[in-house]
């Protein structure tokens, strides 16, 4: 069973996908750690369109596709104008004339699915409100590099958002645990869960949601936490601070997995979701996270340009 043509969710692709894309990213960071960068996408062209700030997904898609022998092209809002000078639709056929591959970082989900809809090329998710599909993917290379998949337990502590929703739905198509902590007022988007726990039956995924960071993370592995306030939410920034107050990742909580390493998707405000104490600590692997985007985005854009490996 094969994926879909674009990349907007990980639920648009099957267990063995998955894994097939996690184990070429393994193989792409190996090569370069050997100083070897295979030409893979010499001569492909690919647009990245992004309405929102970036400096990981920006940097990581550009740097590796040019790594692979390919060019990037960054389009901004103001140069495009979907909405005021051309239609989603329009925009997608133009460019599915000059490029290889389209990423896009929305505000708007639906937006980019209008945009897949009408392109023939490769549509790549990079981050929109309701999923970050490339982060998962680089989060479960790390995972991976210290730890069994199948046997991993994974906890999630504080807002139910688009990386929470990711990560949930790849933990159900890959039949791994995971404990997902939020307050009741934010949790993963009901879709979400009703989509993973279908997606569980089939391979077995163990999912619990709590309110209680404490039952999340007990005997986990790893302990995973993110921002409270993502973008276009800045408004509410003084009031999530209140909600999620018992939700930091810090020494107290981390007390209850003693063997636990720790994941964060960046960027990262120290002393509100973590504390600078355990984000500069030992068992920190945020920075060996933020790199695997490198070698989880190169195996996505071999994959979807050239097909399956």
């Amino acid at each position: 069973m094969a994926g879909s043509k674009d990349f907007l969710t990980v639920a648009d692709w099957p267990a063995e996908e998955l894994r097939a894309l996690l184990e070429r990213a393994r193989e792409l960071k190996d090569l370069d750690k050997r100083g070897e960068r295979p030409q893979t996408l010499l001569g492909r062209t690919m647009a990245l369109y992004f309405e929102k700030p970036s400096l990981r997904t920006h940097v990581t898609f550009e740097a590796g596709m040019t790594q692979l022998g390919g060019h990037a092209i960054l389009l901004r809002p103001e140069q495009v104008g979907i909405g005021s000078r051309e239609t989603p639709a329009d925009v997608a056929r133009g460019l599915s004339r000059w490029v290889d591959a389209l990423t896009c970082r929305t505000f708007s989900h639906e937006l980019l699915e209008e945009i897949a809809q009408h392109s023939t090329i490769p549509v790549i998710n990079a981050l929109t409100d309701r999923f970050h599909p490339c982060q998962i993917i680089a989060d479960l290379q790390t995972v991976a590099e210290r730890a069994d998949l199948d046997r991993a337990v994974l906890a999630y502590v504080g807002d139910g958002n688009n990386v929470a929703a990711s990560l949930t739905l790849a933990v159900s198509i890959l039949g791994m645990e995971l404990r997902v902590a939020t307050p009741d007022t934010h949790r993963v988007a009901p879709e979400v869960c009703a989509q993973a726990a279908t997606l569980a039956e089939a391979s077995g995924a163990k999912i619990l949601y709590t309110a209680d960071p404490v039952e999340a993370v007990r005997g986990a592995d790893f302990v995973y936490t993110d921002t409270w306030t993502s973008m276009g939410q800045e408004d509410e920034k003084a009031e999530r601070k209140k909600i999620f107050a018992a939700y930091q990742v810090n020494t107290r909580l981390l007390e209850h997995a003693p063997e636990a390493w720790v994941l964060h998707c960046l960027p990262a405000y120290r002393e509100l979701e973590i504390s600078s104490s355990v984000l500069d600590g030992e068992r920190s692997i945020v920075w060996d996270q933020a790199e695997n985007r490198l070698h989880s985005q190169k195996a996505i854009l071999e994959r979807l340009i050239l097909g399956p490996f």
